[in-house]
């Protein structure tokens, strides 16, 4: 077993005393993938879910360490993974202050409003990952659990705090508070928007990594799928925008054969927005850039299944 600390103190010295950091270990195998730490920054930590367009947490600012790590070949499900992670936590004295699972959390808007370590560092698959959150004193950690087809995913984000936002009436740090609503824009009528609009209006694209797509296949598996709602929901609430839905493919078989399998696969959400949700055709093109734009390496089977998606491009508005 191999223990590993999830934060660090030695870029702290300036800073007041803090606790002991937490000490954890991780299942067998677990290789560190990635590690960032800032000695004062600001944190919201979630510790409810995702409702009526915001998230419950509680505004944090102190030193900050995030850890991610992959659990290769592990097979084991998101709770036999988080489970003991969360024992070691209470027997540490933390109080569990919220947990979830995947819908219960809040889906796709709930995940988009974690701050993580990107990919392929910290992998999550939108139908199935686990968080929670735990506080000791002073001492804040948040953990995600997540898998692949192959492996498991942890990152553990710990937060010594210095200093708190204050609420009012109460002090967050005994009670947690939710968070304020999102400011409105538009009409009176209009939703706020999402995290997933936030994402989407600010970085231009967003990967659709719910949907289910077998290696060769360009028809989208059955099911429901909350990126699907989400998009369908922003498209409603902004009737002006236009989306491209973009097939990517792995790299197996000729670009020519790849581009048109990815093409199919955008026409299929296309078709199923539109059918399903009640999405305005006119709102949704589709096209294929086969393997061009690969966000992982073919050489693997993970990768290939990474390479597989559906993204969805802002593109315009209406005239």
């Amino acid at each position: 077993m191999t223990r590993l600390t999830a934060i660090l103190l030695a870029t702290l010295c300036a800073a007041p005393a803090l606790a002991e950091p937490l000490a954890l270990t991780l299942p067998g195998g677990a290789t560190q993938s990635a590690q960032e730490a800032s000695p004062a920054t600001s944190y919201s930590l979630a510790v409810g879910p995702w409702q009526d367009g915001k998230i419950k947490h509680i505004a944090l600012e102190g030193a900050r360490s995030d850890t991610a790590w992959r659990l290769r070949a592990n097979q084991n499900t998101t709770l036999q993974i988080l489970a003991p992670l969360r024992d070691q936590l209470t027997a540490a004295g933390y109080t569990l202050l919220y947990e979830c699972d995947t819908d219960a959390c809040g889906g796709f808007d709930f995940r988009y409003a974690l701050d993580l370590l990107p990919e392929p560092s910290m992998h999550v698959d939108l139908g199935d990952f686990r968080y929670l959150a735990a506080r000791k004193g002073d001492e804040y950690v948040a953990i995600t659990v997540s898998r692949s087809s192959e492996s498991g995913f942890i990152q553990v984000t710990d937060l010594s705090v210095l200093d708190v936002t204050p609420a009012q009436p109460d002090n967050p740090l005994a009670t947690p508070q939710a968070a304020a609503p999102l400011p409105a824009t538009g009409s009176a009528a209009t939703p706020p928007p999402s995290n997933f609009a936030r994402a989407l209006e600010t970085r231009g694209s967003v990967a659709l990594d719910d949907l289910d797509f077998p290696s060769g296949a360009s028809t989208l598996g059955p099911g429901e799928f909350a990126s699907l709602a989400t998009l369908a929901q922003f498209l409603k609430a902004n009737p002006d925008m236009q989306v491209m839905l973009v097939g990517h493919t792995d790299a197996v078989g000729s670009l020519a054969a790849n581009i048109a399998l990815s093409k199919k696969r955008a026409q299929s959400v296309r078709a199923k927005l539109i059918s399903e949700y009640g999405v305005d055709p006119a709102q949704v093109s589709a096209e294929g850039a086969g393997f061009l734009a690969p966000r992982a390496s073919s050489l693997t089977k993970e990768g290939r299944e990474k390479n597989r998606r559906v993204e969805v491009v802002l593109t315009s508005t209406r005239s």
